[in-house]
């Protein structure tokens, strides 16, 4: 299995890149471009110059949007599944001797990354939002899919997302961790509460300092023997990542972000990546962009001696 100290002796860690470019989970268009402008920030580039090997394995295939007919219920469903099942496929077929990395779109496209990569055996999650992605389609104040890929990873919501992997849980809530949150609905809150989900929140960092929080959420996934990164942009502070389509005042600063992607390098057991909710028609200059992708270089190896 790939770690880090395994990436800084051999210099030559197997990473394969997928594109997802769904915005169809979203509540405004524009995502579907993340997957180009990571790559026109330099993430390939970037992790080479680390000594791995990039496989770029291109973006999974999905319709124009404009084209995809009306239907009533939750929004685009039979279309964000049939994207995540590509994913899925594409992820469960990656040897667990490489390191997959999943080039969102929207966040709803976890749940054919996290799908796939759980398909190799137990693996734990942390999740670095603003929001917790644990609304139901009935919970949901919006409809909006994005808002709902964890509900549908522990087992819970609509049959169609659900059959991406074929039906039942992915995850366990015990095997989950939040870090940033800062904006969640009133389901959300009430399900950390009941089934105890380790969560960070931004008031929690502030008060106690990130260093503490990374180790103390590796501490607690040390039970799994594998351990998935998804990333969302709106995770990090407004004013740094001005790129997506729900930001929220008051998050990860700069330092805070790259402290956490290089704490969890050091744990050695991080084994795949989501970088998602990229939104280039929002962004500066695909600042948004460059600074994700400097928190997949952190997380891969890359350090200051």
């Amino acid at each position: 299995m790939l770690t880090r100290a395994g990436v800084l002796a051999l210099a030559m860690a197997t990473i394969s890149v997928l594109g997802i470019p769904l915005d169809l989970g979203a509540g405004r268009r524009g995502v579907d471009m993340g997957p180009s402008a990571l790559r026109l920030a330099g993430l390939a580039k970037s992790l080479e110059r680390l000594g791995h090997t990039v496989h770029d394995l291109g973006n999974v295939q999905m319709p124009v949007a404009e084209a995809i007919p009306s239907k009533n219920g939750l929004h685009y469903a039979e279309t964000i599944a049939d994207t995540c099942r590509q994913a899925f496929l594409e992820f469960k077929r990656v040897s667990a001797e490489v390191f997959p990395i999943a080039l969102g779109g929207d966040h709803s496209v976890s749940m054919g990354s996290v799908s796939g990569v759980a398909h190799a055996g137990r693996t734990g999650v942390i999740w670095v939002d603003a929001h917790a992605d644990l609304n139901t389609p009935a919970s949901s104040p919006s409809g909006n899919v994005h808002g709902m890929p964890l509900s549908h990873l522990l087992g819970e919501g609509d049959v169609r997302l659900l059959d991406i992997w074929g039906g039942g849980p992915v995850l366990r809530p015990k095997d989950i961790v939040f870090v940033g949150l800062r904006s969640l609905d009133p389901f959300e809150r009430a399900f950390i509460r009941e089934h105890g989900v380790r969560t960070y929140t931004m008031k929690e960092i502030d008060r106690r300092g990130l260093a503490t929080v990374a180790e103390e959420a590796v501490a607690h996934l040390s039970h799994v023997p594998r351990l998935h990164v998804s990333f969302d942009a709106d995770a990090l502070d407004p004013t740094i990542a001005p790129g997506v389509g729900t930001p929220i005042p008051g998050g990860l600063t700069y330092r805070e972000a790259h402290l956490l992607m290089e704490l969890l390098a050091d744990s050695e057991k991080v084994t795949s990546l989501d970088l998602v909710e990229v939104n280039p028609v929002l962004d500066v200059k695909n600042s948004t962009g460059r600074i994700m992708v400097e928190m997949a270089s952190s997380l891969l190896g890359k350090a200051i001696l």
